[in-house]
């Protein structure tokens, strides 16, 4: 970059009047270079030097929140250069670039102290669009530091797994389930990384709630994971029975989304095309269904068609970082390889990721088979696919609605490492984890 750089780490917003606010996350763009979940403070980047601007606590701050450091520590943790109060900001504002943050105090502050629209951070003109493709090609791939952040998330994830699995004995609803994950998570003095994901209607594939009792024919479809203090994230998604054992229609599907997974792994190699993964696990999806009678024809011909979509409506995977969804916020910049672009074919058109896969990316392999209403009962698709689907024989997996299986890939030169390996994947493993006493 040419130009001078400034990035804000945003507030924290009120839930409903000042005093009570959101729990606080601080811009994983500043977080990437500053280092520390700070709250209302800005760096300065030129030419290889750091300034921050941060106001030091008020008697009022202490008052309320304890003690805190001063600006003149934190310049000395983050390595910045030079420290300034807030207010000389503006002296320092002239011709920089910025990404927007996503609190809108915060992007209200950055346009009036630019004198300047800011953009939505997905659709980032001029100089901004500059500074967020060199913050891509940086963030893209990690160093030592970050992948071992990434390990610790990994490593708590898989405790909050075996918890929920563990307190499916005895619990009696998805929000007991839970509530075991996440307090393995926050003893740890971490947060979770996203609104987890804990439900018997694994067909909501963003479901939110957790009202729904626990019954011995359900599966559960548990998308829970951890981020650390310096906010690195992980992500992994375990469907298990609640009863303790697959019925014998759960295992055959569950099966199915397990041989896509393990093939998508195996191929994760430096230089693979994401999208190729992506089209893998849609065929080896198709080739199972037509074993068990769901679908009709070759798996091939049948991914052309699209069929596959009907069950697999979503992308294999995204970036994992900062992020959950690493750098989504700005758009497709950091998922689509430049030149690329979304698909408008439904299904294809969710993929997150379409670059060639590099030493040091970390990346989400997760398929999955769902029963989505307003894809099976839509008229046009079951018109579109009366000759590719046995909807007789589709209706004798009724208590099959959702199943992913959802792990974090470490791309190396050699083989890819599965950062939650420690995390069972088949059948029989999770049966013992569940009904482990």
């Amino acid at each position: 970059m040419d130009a001078p750089v400034l990035l804000w780490s945003g507030r924290s917003s009120a839930r409903n009047f000042p005093a009570n606010t959101y729990p606080f996350r601080a811009s994983s763009h500043f977080l990437y270079f500053a280092g520390l979940p700070l709250d209302n403070v800005v760096i300065r980047l030129e030419a290889g030097r750091m300034e921050l601007f941060m106001d030091d606590p008020t008697p009022s701050d202490r008052l309320w929140h304890g003690a805190s450091f001063t600006r003149d520590r934190v310049a000395e943790q983050i390595g910045a250069a030079a420290a300034y109060p807030l207010y000389r900001l503006k002296s320092f504002a002239e011709g920089v670039a910025t990404i927007p943050v996503q609190d809108a105090a915060t992007r209200l502050q950055q346009s009036q102290l630019l004198n300047r629209m800011i953009t939505p951070a997905n659709a980032l003109q001029g100089m901004d669009q500059e500074l967020a493709r060199a913050i891509v090609s940086l963030r893209l791939t990690h160093d030592a530091a970050a992948i071992g952040e990434m390990r610790q998330a990994a490593a708590v994830t898989v405790a909050a797994h075996r918890a929920g699995m563990q307190a499916t004995r005895t619990a009696k609803t998805e929000a007991q389930i839970r509530a075991a994950m996440e307090s393995v998570i926050l003893s740890h003095n971490m947060t979770p990384a996203y609104s987890s994901i804990v439900t018997v209607h694994g067909e909501v594939l963003h479901n939110d709630r957790y009202h729904n009792p626990l019954q011995s024919g359900d599966l559960l479809l548990a998308d829970v994971g951890a981020e650390t203090e310096l906010g690195w994230a992980a992500d992994v998604t375990r469907t298990w029975p609640v009863s303790g054992q697959f019925s014998s229609t759960q295992r055959q599907i569950y099966e199915i989304v397990l041989a896509a997974h393990d093939v998508c792994i195996e191929k994760a190699r430096s230089g693979v095309e994401y999208y190729d993964l992506h089209q893998m696990a849609a065929t080896v999806m198709a080739a199972g269904l037509v074993d068990v009678g769901i679908l009709r024809g070759r798996a091939e011909e049948l991914v052309e068609q699209d069929a596959h979509t009907l069950f697999f409506p979503h992308g294999i995977g995204h970036l994992l970082g900062l992020d959950v969804h690493d750098m989504e916020d700005l758009g497709d910049l950091a998922g689509y390889e430049p030149g690329r672009h979304r698909s408008d074919r439904f299904g294809w058109c969710y993929l997150r990721l379409h670059r060639p896969l590099r030493p040091g990316m970390v990346v989400t392999i997760e398929p999955g088979f769902y029963q989505v209403p307003a894809i099976l009962e839509d008229p046009d698709r079951r018109e579109t696919y009366r000759d590719w689907v046995n909807w007789e024989r589709l209706a004798e997996f009724a208590d099959v609605r959702g199943i992913r299986i959802e792990d974090d890939v470490l791309i190396t030169e050699a083989e890819p490492e599965v950062l939650t390996a420690a995390l069972p994947t088949h059948p029989e493993a999770i049966e013992a984890w569940v009904s482990e006493i």
